[in-house]
């Protein structure tokens, strides 16, 4: 379906009967903020924004958007990287912003219940108060939705101890695109009881439907950690080291690398974000240890610096001494993003490898870069193979840019594939990649996505024109 209906007057009323005459605006400046996300400087607002605030609200703006065929984009916090909350065909913008509550934290079976409006770091907060722990922590955790994070599965430094989103996700409450509500598992750590529908869900980027509710596993808090920030000079030892950690029985609770630039930005143009270096260091691996017990924790440290000792590290390690460190050490390392986009225009590739290709990856970018006369600030969750390819524009003309540099990008995408990885590991596909599918993908690995969307949303009307 490659039309659809226009927002009017009639329809705007209708949908103020349903949610109410606070809870819809069409004002030009409002949409126009509910319109980006964090994805380049892309603009694609909505006719009308409706704020809901209980399921049967949502449920009757889906029936109505379905019986009328008008676009529906769910939006979160917008600190997305792949564009999925752009309304690339105007209609309505649902913002799930009033669903924001933490309804139940259950102590005995480890679980949380959660609207999708909650904000990851404040989840985080509230059931670490009762020594739990949810461990999936984006960059943005800050200010990104639960929402967002299950529809984008996403990840974060700690995903590699720990797990993404989706190894959390137990059982979701959605509303779909004809309207009707549904559950898609059991509050159960098991369940083969037929398709997985939470897990479809999850990573499905708001295609499918939206998320209204969601039940969560949650871990024991670990009490302790130890941060050490470990410089090398040449960044092909860094990602070296990555593999080798694991071969020697070591497994942190985070592991993440970041190349000399990408801290230089950060330093120059993020109030606050200190740090030395030397001038031969071009790499570092940012490394966490967690758990329980000091002795155990210190015994990690130890066969970590073994390792990375091997591999040529820089004699001036770093150990965070204390909490304010260790913040520092982190904020250097989560503003990293910003950093770039306040600097230059850019485009932010999301691949991931097997943690053992991960040198063949960054020394592959980078000479892609030089064959096709950009930049690039490579950072991101070594541990998991996870790296974040900031491209900039630099000196790149608008044409070189617009035409040649989505040659660049796909040879960066085959690259990481012929390693046997893919093109997202956790901003998803979206708006920006949809392009680069076959790549990874058959023509009918393709087809059976394609099947199941049109299942669930027979009229294309769930935030049409992502993924595919």
């Amino acid at each position: 379906m490659s039309s659809y209906t226009t927002i009017n007057i009639d329809h705007i009323s209708q949908l103020k009967k349903i949610v109410g005459e606070n809870q819809l605006t069409n004002n030009k400046e409002v949409l126009e903020e509910y319109g980006h996300d964090e994805t380049e400087s892309l603009i694609y607002p909505p006719e009308v924004l409706i704020k809901p605030s209980s399921v049967e609200e949502v449920s009757k703006v889906m029936s109505y958007a379905s019986k009328h065929r008008i676009p529906v984009t769910p939006i979160g916090a917008r600190t997305g990287l792949s564009g999925g909350a752009l309304s690339i065909h105007g209609g309505i913008g649902i913002s799930m912003e009033k669903f924001n509550k933490i309804l139940n934290i259950d102590e005995d079976n480890h679980q949380v219940t959660v609207e999708p409006g909650v904000i990851t770091q404040e989840l985080q907060n509230a059931v670490a108060e009762k020594d739990l722990y949810y461990a999936p922590d984006p960059a943005s955790r800050g200010s990104c939705f639960i929402g967002g994070n299950i529809a984008e599965n996403s990840g974060g430094p700690r995903a590699l101890k720990y797990g993404v989103t989706k190894d959390f996700v137990l059982n979701l409450e959605v509303v779909l695109p004809n309207g009707e509500v549904i559950h898609t598992g059991a509050n159960t750590l098991k369940n083969a009881t037929g398709y997985n529908l939470t897990q479809l869900m999850v990573g499905s980027e708001g295609t499918l439907g939206i998320v209204t509710q969601a039940t969560l596993k949650l871990l024991p808090l670990p009490k302790l950690n130890k941060l050490i920030l470990v410089p090398f000079s040449s960044a092909t030892d860094a990602c070296k080291a990555v593999a080798s950690i694991f071969k020697a029985g070591v497994v942190p609770s985070a592991l993440e690398f970041m190349d000399r630039q990408a801290v230089d930005y950060t330093i120059k143009y993020i109030d606050d974000a200190q740090l030395e270096m030397k001038d031969e260091i071009s790499a570092l691996l940012l490394i966490e240890v967690d758990g329980n017990n000091s002795e155990n924790l210190m015994h990690e440290l130890q066969r970590i610096l073994d390792v990375v000792e091997k591999h040529h590290c820089d004699e001036d390690i770093l150990f965070a001494e204390d909490e304010a460190q260790k913040e520092q050490l982190w904020f250097i390392r989560r503003r990293i993003g910003e950093a770039v986009k306040v600097n230059s225009i850019y485009k932010e590739e999301d691949t991931v490898v097997p943690r053992f290709h991960l040198p063949e990856l960054l020394s592959g970018v980078k000479k892609i870069g030089e064959n096709y006369g950009f930049e690039s600030i490579c950072y991101g969750h070594a541990g998991d193979g996870n790296l974040h390819v900031n491209i900039l524009k630099g000196e790149l003309t608008d044409d070189q840019w617009e035409v040649e540099l989505p040659k660049a990008i796909r040879e960066i995408f085959r690259l990481t594939v012929d390693l046997g990885g893919t093109i997202s590991g956790e901003h998803g596909i979206g708006w920006v990649q949809k392009n680069y599918m076959d790549i990874p993908f058959s023509e009918i690995e393709l087809n059976i996505m394609k099947g199941i969307k049109s299942v669930f949303d027979p009229y294309n009307i769930m935030n049409p024109s992502k993924i595919f």
